[in-house]
């Protein structure tokens, strides 16, 4: 029996190997487990093909209780906040004005194998919420997931361009929305987390920093930097060559790459109108339902910001 999935770099198939517990003549055997699980959960609609399972085990370093508790989390999340994670038209006029915006840009070179995500405020706090941007920055790490090594394989570096916010916008980060956020990135996607930068943070961006940071796993915590102004103090991290344009570096316009981007999203058109017929259905859950809210006890917002 052979598993139709994509094959690696020569480089990456290594590291699959040596750093996440990949052993190629078991990849069968062990995508037919993961899949006659989902195929039992009365509760959980969910793709079933081998390219998309693959790169849950492989993100969970083939542990398979670790896949299935993302799997059943991912399609939990579509299932219960459709606004940000419930993306299935790519012909949708609402998702090409958000996705043009270029908020989200998965940078062209990767930096030792991990791929650089580059999130920037390029949206009105006026006209749009952080829901809306997202609802078309989600099916940009799906895409990923499934046709990008270097993202599964190595795990991303996210870079958070604050450049752009004002305070309208920290208004809308509510703990709620950081709380969805987090769930998605860290505990429903199957990828590594190599570190996290805030750069060109403004003064009054502390008090999102004391609220959002806690909710990261203590491991995330620690590789989170926060930096101001000082392109030389993130070059430390992330040399010149890799930043994009707009920062001085040479890994791309972030313009250019989320046109490229959008045209992708065109060849997919009928993966994501199939997304509309996944999730999950609580009242058929084994078990104890699902409480998301009560994960990490947090609500309310920054609106008693203080200002400096």
């Amino acid at each position: 029996m052979m598993a139709n999935i994509k094959s690696l770099p020569a480089e990456l198939q290594k590291i699959a190997i040596e750093e996440l517990n990949e052993v190629p003549s078991r990849i069968p055997q062990d995508l037919e487990t993961l899949r006659t699980w989902i195929k039992q959960q009365p509760h959980l609609r969910a793709r079933t093909d081998d390219q998309f399972l693959i790169q849950f085990l492989r993100g969970c370093k083939y542990s398979l209780e670790k896949a299935k508790e993302k799997i059943d989390l991912f399609f939990t999340l579509r299932t219960k906040y459709p606004d940000m994670f419930g993306f299935t038209d790519v012909d949708d006029p609402k998702f090409k004005q958000y996705f043009n915006l270029g908020c989200y840009t998965f940078l062209p070179k990767p930096l030792n194998g991990c791929r650089i995500v580059l999130v920037q405020f390029n949206y009105s706090s006026e006209k749009h919420s952080l829901e809306d941007i997202f609802y078309a920055g989600a099916p940009l790490f799906e895409l990923a997931m499934l046709h990008d090594p270097y993202t599964t394989v190595r795990g991303l570096h996210f870079m958070f361009d604050m450049g752009k916010s004002n305070l309208k916008h920290f208004l809308q980060i509510t703990p709620m929305f950081c709380k969805k956020l987090v769930l998605f990135l860290e505990k429903s996607m199957p990828f590594r987390i190599q570190s996290v930068f805030f750069i060109n943070a403004p003064s009054f961006a502390q008090q999102f920093f004391k609220i959002v940071i806690p909710l990261y796993s203590a491991k995330l915590q620690k590789r989170t930097h926060i930096i101001g102004n000082d392109i030389n103090e993130l070059t430390k991290h992330i040399p010149l060559e890799f930043l994009p344009r707009h920062l001085g570096g040479d890994n791309g316009d972030y313009s250019e790459i989320t046109e490229q981007q959008f045209n992708k999203f065109q060849l997919h058109r009928e993966y994501f109108k199939e997304n509309a017929q996944y999730g999950t259905d609580e009242s058929l859950r084994p078990g104890k339902t699902m409480d998301l809210e009560g994960l990490y006890g947090v609500g309310g917002s920054f609106r008693k910001l203080s200002v400096d």
